[in-house]
This record gives C-alpha cells, structure tokens and sequence, in this order.
C-alpha cells in the first residue's frame, strides 16, 4: 500500500495534479481501479502537505443489478462522503438509440451528468482511475483504429463546465492495482456493460499482452516515449528530478 500511494503522489506532483483548497471527487464505478484510487487519496489525504476536501460520486447507470450499497460503506469506513445521481443513460443508450458506436455515446452522457453533478455538489476536480496499462491501450488505440499518436492526457480542463479531469493512477500497472484490491478486499462491482469484453479496447488489450509477452518491456518503453516526445499534456513538470527509468516506470 505504501508503494501505490507513493506512486500516486509521485504522479501527482509531477503533474501538479492537486492544489491547497482543492475539492476533489474520485469517480467510483464500482471497479476495483476507482475503488483502489479513493483508498490511495483518503491515505494521502492525511499527511499531503496541500491540504484537500475528498469526496466520492457514482453515476448509476440504470443497470439494476448494480448495488452500490458495499461503496456507501467503504466511504463510511474511509470518512470520505459518497454521492449517487441516478441515470437513464443504459436504456438511452441501448435501447432508445440502439447506437453502432455505444461507448463514444456513453463516454458522452457520463462525462456531462459526472460535470453537472460536480458543479451542483461545490468541486472542481475530479479523480479517474485510468492506470498505466490504460494509457498504454488507449494509445495503441489511437494509433490502430485513428491513425494518430495520442492519448488522454494526465490532466484535462473541462472548459465548459470549469472542471478539471485529474489521473493520479498513470504510473500504477494493472497488477499493482488488482494486488491492492485484494489486499484491501475491497467491494469491487461486476460491470454489466454488454461492451466490457466486446469492444475496441478489449481487443487492443489482449494484442498488447500478446506483444508483451514477446517484448517484456514494451509497455514501459512505449509510456516513456509517450512522455518524451511529448504528447500534449505528457511532459512531466518535475522528471528533471528523477532521470532513471527503473525509478520512473511503474510495475507489477
């Protein structure tokens, strides 16, 4: 646990991340990524030398066998306040529209009712649980399907709604996070989302651990080109500190 949170905090302060004053939400799906992200910022809230207000929130979908009820007791148990806004967006997207391309739609509708919410509930950042191995797909994503180099970036404003996205977890691998899950035992919620093993992305990431099975520092060498080149928003403010790669490059 001390590593994760110690990788999250160097993240963070490499990217400026968090500010004195900041209220923060952390965006809780109920996967074991946002689960483990809210357990890392309740810890570092405690002794980070810019204070901050913690917080968490969940957009139900409208899938009924969710139960965020085990969540509402780990933020109990975590002192973090926990937040639900109830959704059409499942029956919008999937039965109303019957979309080709679901996820772009889904993307669409979370990001704009997860923005409204923040701005009701006072908060101006909110905390993703997108890790290294995120990145790295979402790249080769780009790569493959647009024929760009491109990625989501560390940290995005939302102009339109004063919202500013923040992604601590970018040097954490999926490994660490799932040990961490297990570790902690946390109540982590089976998505339901016909998409989840269908789509675009669960394809490129069985290709890449195909390749890195072939290649066991691929991931590694294509994150630290990611920062190098850099792509916008990728250049760390504060790497000049710590040039080693081995230092740099999460693992799991």
């Amino acid at each position: 646990m001390n590593r994760f949170v110690g990788l999250i905090r160097r993240c963070i302060e490499d990217y400026s991340m968090i500010e004195a004053g900041d209220r923060i939400a952390v965006g809780v799906s109920g996967g074991k990524d946002s689960l483990a992200l809210l357990c890392a910022l309740a810890e570092l809230k405690k002794y980070y030398p810019k204070p901050f207000s913690l917080y968490a929130v969940t957009l139900d979908m409208g899938y009924d066998e969710m139960d965020f009820t085990p969540v509402r007791e780990l933020c109990r148990r975590l002192q973090v306040p926990y937040a639900v806004r109830h959704t059409q967006i499942k029956q919008i997207v999937f039965e109303q529209r019957n979309e080709k391309n679901p996820c772009a739609l889904c993307a669409k509708m979370r990001r704009g009712a997860l923005c409204d919410m923040l701005n009701e509930m006072g908060l101006n950042k909110i905390a993703l649980g997108h890790h290294f191995d995120d990145a790295i797909e979402t790249f080769f994503l780009s790569l493959f399907y647009e024929g760009r180099l491109s990625c989501f970036e560390p940290v995005t404003n939302l102009s339109r709604s004063g919202i500013l996205q923040i992604r601590p977890m970018l040097y954490v691998g999926e490994g660490t996070v799932r040990a961490v899950a297990e570790k902690l035992q946390l109540p982590v919620i089976k998505n339901p989302c016909p998409m989840d093993v269908t789509s675009k992305r669960h394809e490129v990431k069985k290709l890449t651990a195909q390749l890195t099975g072939q290649y066991p520092d691929l991931k590694n060498k294509v994150f630290g080109a990611m920062q190098r080149l850099p792509l916008n928003g990728w250049a760390p403010q504060l790497h000049e500190r710590q040039k080693s790669e081995k230092n740099r490059m999460p693992s799991d």
